[in-house]
C-alpha cells in the first residue's frame, strides 16, 4: 500500500479531478498505521475526488468529495473530464476488460493518468481464490484478514490480471504505460506463523511472474482530430 500510492501520491497535482474507481465505503479510516493512512487518502491534496462504485454503501466513504453509483457499463462521469484514475484492488474484479478500459479512455482528459493496484493471476493468492469457490470467499478471508469485513469482499474473475494483458490492454487503449510483479509483506499469511515464514521465502526467491501484486501506471495520449 505505501509503495502503490507514494507512487500515485508522485502523480497528483493540487488542480487534478481525481476518480476512484471501486472507491468502496473508505474501510482505510481505521488504519491503525499514520504514513499508510494518509497516503491513500486523495481528498485535500486534489481539487476533486470523485468515486464510483457498483456497491451503493461506498456513498459513505468519507474520503470522496462526490460519489456516483455503476448501474451499467457506461460509468456516470463526464468525458474527458479526469486528471487522474487510482484503480486499487477492482480488476481481479471485472467481467469485461475490454468495456472497462473504454471508459477509461473515455473519462480520462489528453495526458491523464492511469494507477492501477491488482493481484497477479499467477500468484499464490490468486491460485488459491480460483480454487475456492466465491461463495466461500468471506469465510476464508475472515481468517486471513480479521479487518476485513464481510461486506468488502466481491467476487473475483482475473480476466486481465497479468503483467502482459495488461500492458497489452493498456497500450490498445493509448497508453504509454508500464506494468510490473510486485512483492510486500505477505500479510496474507500473517494468521500462520509457518505460514508467513514461507511467504517470506516466496518474497525472496520467487521469479517475477509470480509475485502476488501488479502495479501499473500509464499517461493516455488521445488522437486528435
Amino acid at each position: 500500500t505505501v509503495a502503490f500510492f507514494n507512487r500515485v501520491n508522485s502523480l497528483i497535482d493540487s488542480s487534478f479531478v481525481v476518480l476512484d474507481v471501486g472507491c468502496g465505503r473508505g474501510a482505510y479510516a481505521g488504519d491503525p498505521v499514520p504514513i499508510r493512512k494518509n497516503l491513500r487518502i486523495l481528498q485535500g491534496k486534489v481539487a476533486k475526488v470523485i468515486g464510483i462504485d457498483v456497491d451503493q454503501d461506498a456513498q459513505n466513504n468519507t474520503f470522496i468529495d462526490e460519489f456516483h453509483l455503476i448501474q451499467d457499463d457506461s460509468w456516470p462521469v463526464d468525458s474527458n473530464s479526469i486528471d487522474l484514475i487510482v484503480c486499487d484492488n477492482v480488476l481481479e474484479h471485472i467481467e469485461n476488460p475490454e468495456q472497462f478500459f473504454m471508459e477509461i479512455q473515455r473519462v480520462l482528459r489528453n495526458g491523464g493518468f492511469l494507477c492501477i493496484r491488482t493481484p497477479n493471476r499467477w500468484s499464490y493468492i490468486a491460485i488459491a481464490a480460483t480454487l475456492i469457490p466465491n461463495k466461500y470467499h468471506s469465510r476464508v478471508t475472515s481468517v486471513v484478514q480479521e479487518s476485513r469485513q464481510d461486506e468488502d469482499v466481491f467476487p473475483t474473475v482475473y480476466k486481465c490480471n497479468s503483467t502482459r494483458k495488461l500492458k497489452s490492454i493498456m497500450k490498445k487503449s493509448g497508453f504509454d504505460c508500464i506494468a510490473y510483479g510486485y512483492e510486500a509483506e505477505p500479510s496474507y499469511l500473517s494468521f500462520s506463523n509457518i505460514a508467513y515464514f514461507f511467504g517470506v521465502l516466496h518474497q525472496r526467491f520467487a521469479p517475477g511472474i509470480l509475485k502476488p501484486a501488479i502495479f501499473a501506471f500509464g499517461k493516455i495520449e488521445k488522437q486528435i482530430a
